[in-house]
């Protein structure tokens, strides 16, 4: 598949999905959202693939907003079109049944914080900066930046930032829980490639269900969430790699997972 706005590679275990609009600090604008999802399209059945790395082209911004000059053309019809689809592409991202690792490496700034609030774990580099400016324009995060920043860092962390659009770095960012790990530019992509192969190493299935249920954790009350814990527990006992796993733990060999 041939990508204008993104470029798609596999590097061991991981697919590396670069947003790749440098001269605009690469912004997110629809082709954007479009490719992102084809790139999905392509991670997904791919048994090779264990985790999806997204990161941005060069070393100023992984994403920065979306397209100002895009915005400022839309009306209340089309706006609610506008967040409706970069929503649905989030959406997908944080449900997604591999896990899909942000590689921060610059500013990440409206919708691109809200991407990288979307995906499972995000690396940043030491120089990258978080922010959810939106209300310098006059309107607030339409990405889902008010749901999952607040679920994220609490109530109070995520109207702190929305409402005052102030910017914070990666280590106040790390402090708040935001980003699991803050490393040098250099060994951002190493450490999410790392990451991705660590990974690999696991029980595909049990991989997925994993995610399945720390997604209900958020999602529902902690009662529901437990029942779903309990059913996705015993659906992967019920798979030859439970098996599989149990069998090379007890005879201290590595599993040979089949993905069954």
């Amino acid at each position: 598949m041939e990508f204008k706005t993104i470029i798609y590679q596999k590097a061991g275990h991981a697919a590396v999905v670069t947003v790749n609009r440098p001269n605009k600090l690469n912004a997110l604008d629809a082709d954007v959202i479009q490719e992102l999802d084809s790139a999905l399209d392509l991670a997904e059945p791919d048994k090779d693939v264990a985790a999806v790395i997204i990161t941005g082209a060069g070393d100023k911004a992984f994403v920065a907003g979306a397209d100002i000059a895009r915005i400022r053309d839309l009306t209340v019809i089309t706006a609610k079109d506008f967040s409706e689809r970069g929503q649905a592409l989030f959406n997908r991202i944080e449900k997604f049944k591999k896990p899909v690792i942000a590689a921060v490496n610059g500013y990440a700034l409206g919708g691109g914080a809200e991407l990288a609030w979307a995906c499972h774990i995000r690396i940043s580099s030491r120089g990258a900066i978080f922010g959810q400016p939106e209300v310098n324009l006059g309107i607030i995060p339409g990405y889902g930046g008010t749901q999952r920043l607040a679920r994220l860092a609490g109530r109070g962390i995520a109207a702190e930032l929305i409402i005052t659009g102030e910017q914070i770095d990666a280590t106040r960012a790390y402090e708040l829980g935001l980003v699991n790990r803050v490393v040098e530019q250099a060994e951002l992509i190493p450490t999410a490639q790392k990451m991705a192969e660590s990974i690999a190493q696991r029980g595909p299935i049990a991989v997925r269900l994993a995610l399945q249920a720390i997604d209900a954790s958020v999602q529902l009350p902690q009662d529901e969430g437990m029942k779903i814990e309990a059913q996705l527990f015993a659906l992967s006992c019920g798979t030859a790699d439970q098996k599989e796993g149990v069998a090379a733990f007890l005879e201290k060999r590595k599993p040979v997972w089949k993905g069954a």
